[in-house]
């Protein structure tokens, strides 16, 4: 069970010890950011949105998908199905987040409105014991600072741009192959990225105005008769398979 700092000298110490966890896992966002900031003007948004949907949404993955979902006129019950797949492991990452470290009612609102998966990959490699009220704070507001800053700088930035860049869409599918490889690497699980990529052929093909909410579907579905059977085989837990926590935005 930590203990909580209770001078100004501890808070400080903690507070630098939450800054220096951010250096790395941190950083990765100042790109991703910069990237969501130019391709929301680009898509036609105002640069002042930026932020908006970085407070608003604070969800970096399902913030580029939104982009695209709302400049295409999406129904607002795929927009909320999409939104729920995507973002439905964070009730898992919950379970093992240290919230208890935290002692002010409203650090803890604001605590489990910024668990993303950075702050998540953060901490769940950290000893429970070793984490810290203002040390979970400073990784959650490091994180949130170095997502929504670089993202209306990048929005500045695409207003001056000329309208029409090609390429910058592609930043969304570059984080989702990024993010899948990463995913692959570090639970070796092979046939997850398969089953992923058949589902999304599959439902290009028979429902391509429904492509993703079909193809997300398809997956969890597959997904859970997979465990199902593994389950009863007793193959779930498979030797040398490691459980490292991933990296997302959010």
């Amino acid at each position: 069970m930590s203990t909580s700092p209770s001078t100004s000298a501890e808070i400080r110490a903690e507070i630098r010890k939450g800054l220096a966890d951010c250096s790395t896992v941190g950083l990765g966002l100042v790109p991703l950011g910069l990237a969501f900031g130019v391709l929301m003007t680009q898509a036609g948004f105002d640069w002042w949105w930026a932020p908006v949907f970085s407070l608003v949404i604070y969800a970096g993955s399902m913030e580029f998908l939104a982009i695209g979902l709302l400049t295409a006129v999406t129904p607002l019950y795929s927009l909320a199905a999409a939104a729920f797949l995507v973002n439905f492991r964070h009730v898992f990452y919950g379970l093992s987040f240290p919230l208890e470290a935290i002692r002010s009612r409203l650090g803890r609102l604001y605590a489990v409105y910024a668990l993303t998966d950075e702050v998540y990959a953060i901490t769940a490699t950290k000893r429970r014991a070793e984490m810290t009220g203002p040390r979970t704070l400073t990784i959650a507001i490091t994180c949130q600072s170095l997502w929504v800053i670089p993202g209306v700088i990048g929005a500045l930035v695409g207003t001056a741009l000329p309208e029409g860049l090609d390429g910058l869409q592609f930043a969304l599918t570059a984080l989702f192959a990024v993010l899948a490889v990463d995913a692959w690497r570090s639970s070796g699980d092979l046939p997850a990225p398969v089953i992923g990529l058949v589902c999304g052929l599959i439902a290009a093909v028979v429902a391509p105005d429904q492509m993703l909410i079909v193809g997300l579907c398809g997956f969890v579905g597959v997904l859970l008769v997979r465990y199902a059977w593994l389950q009863r085989t007793g193959r779930a837990e498979r030797p040398g398979r490691t459980n490292r926590p991933g990296s997302d935005v959010g």
